[in-house]
């Protein structure tokens, strides 16, 4: 089963851009499921997942602008999720249904959230892999490392032992599950080098966002979004990765005691964040969804 590939042209005050995205199952079917990436990755992480769900989904992974297969923004200051949430109400007019579940990894979950919590949203069931309304400050200082100044390689092979470092997080993986988890964010420029596909201005406001979150003595603090958290009203999952640095168990607890009430579910062997790459995890999100 290979998926459909699609575009859609969204708007930025900077001007147009276009999303891609790509999407599995019948195109007519109403249950919809929408899947948004963490911060560097893109759609096609999604793949096993969504084959797994094809039968009982139509489902819809885009690539946020600026990463994967969409355009970059004209103007870097506008990576922010004001602009992404936009992108999305574009991306599900052009779904044409009333009413979406959401799973979110990370930046995607969050993304989620801004949309979920507002009134009359059109998302039903919200999933939010390793992200909730506190983001521990550690987690940020680590992703501000790498964000930045993207590497590039001399091979493909060097591009996915990168991956593997910084994404060792994602737990034990096979090979198979690696390389794919490298080709689809990495593009071939004319010289032969390898590049990670996304845009090093992505790093702009989240530097500044950085910046917005120090303190006196020059450390960062945790980001709080509990007003935006409380909001949200629809059935809400929390998967949180055992030994996340993004998500906290404490944080975790919260969730499921205010505003939706969330049930919570830790994976094991894994940290930030879970990618759904075996059956094990997938069974988690294919509970909490509806069978029809």
């Amino acid at each position: 089963m290979e998926p459909r590939h699609g575009r859609v042209q969204c708007l930025s005050p900077a001007g147009f851009h276009r999303m891609a995205y790509v999407e599995w199952g019948d195109p007519a079917n109403p249950q919809v499921l929408v899947c948004v990436h963490g911060l560097t990755r893109c759609g096609r992480d999604f793949d096993f997942l969504a084959r797994s769900l094809a039968d009982r989904y139509r489902v819809v992974c885009p690539d946020v602008v600026g990463r994967g297969l969409s355009d970059w923004l004209r103007d870097p200051n506008h990576y922010a999720i004001p602009q992404y949430a936009a992108d999305m109400v574009t991306l599900l007019a052009r779904l044409n249904v009333d009413s979406v579940d959401w799973l979110g990894t990370s930046m995607g979950g969050m993304i989620g959230m801004a949309l979920a919590a507002q009134p009359e949203s059109p998302i039903r069931r919200l999933i939010l892999n390793d992200v909730g309304p506190v983001i521990a400050a550690g987690a940020l200082a680590r992703i501000g490392e790498y964000l930045a100044t993207p590497p590039s390689f001399a091979s493909l092979e060097q591009a996915e032992a990168y991956i593997r470092i910084v994404a060792a997080p994602f737990g034990r993986l096979n090979d198979a599950q690696w390389r794919h988890l490298t080709e689809n964010v990495v593009k071939v420029g004319p010289a032969g080098a390898v590049a990670l596909r996304y845009d090093p201005g992505i790093a702009a406001p989240f530097k500044a966002a950085m910046v917005g979150q120090g303190e006196a003595d020059g450390k960062l603090k945790d980001i709080e979004l509990w007003p935006l958290y409380d909001a949200i009203r629809c059935p809400t999952l929390v998967i949180r990765g055992e030994t996340s640095d993004l998500l906290s168990r404490e944080a975790a607890a919260q969730m499921a005691a205010r505003g939706p009430c969330a049930e919570t579910v830790e994976v094991p062997g894994v940290g930030h964040a879970p990618m759904f790459l075996d059956d094990t995890q997938v069974a988690i999100v294919k509970d909490f969804l509806p069978a029809s």
